[in-house]
């Protein structure tokens, strides 16, 4: 019962902090600099996930040619600033970070 408590006061705090905030945009026009800089939410907000996956391995930081982690992903990064297709991105840094791990690299 305190577990379904739990969840459900979590949901009452997530949807207080955020529901205002939808239904003002909704009835107002935002700024255009409000707009362009929403615009790199995503971006960052992937960023701040990925990274400490990719830099932080065992505890440790580990930024070397030995992670295969941090070489798969910058590889996908240097895909998807040449082609700018997601699907070709994804696969390429998949495919690099498999061979990777199965030649023993990282």
């Amino acid at each position: 019962m305190k577990t379904f408590l739990l969840i459900f006061l979590m949901m009452v705090v997530t949807f207080g902090v955020r529901y205002p905030v939808l239904a003002l945009v909704g009835r107002y026009e935002l700024p255009g600099s409000v707009k362009r800089a929403l615009r790199f939410v995503p971006v960052a907000v992937l960023s701040a996930l990925c990274a400490p996956m990719v830099l932080i391995q065992q505890g440790q930081w580990d930024i070397s040619f030995s992670n295969a982690y941090l070489v798969a992903s910058v590889f996908a990064i240097l895909v998807a600033w040449r082609s700018r297709h997601l699907l070709l991105t994804i696969v390429a840094g998949l495919l690099v970070f498999a061979l990777l791990k199965v030649s023993g690299f990282g």
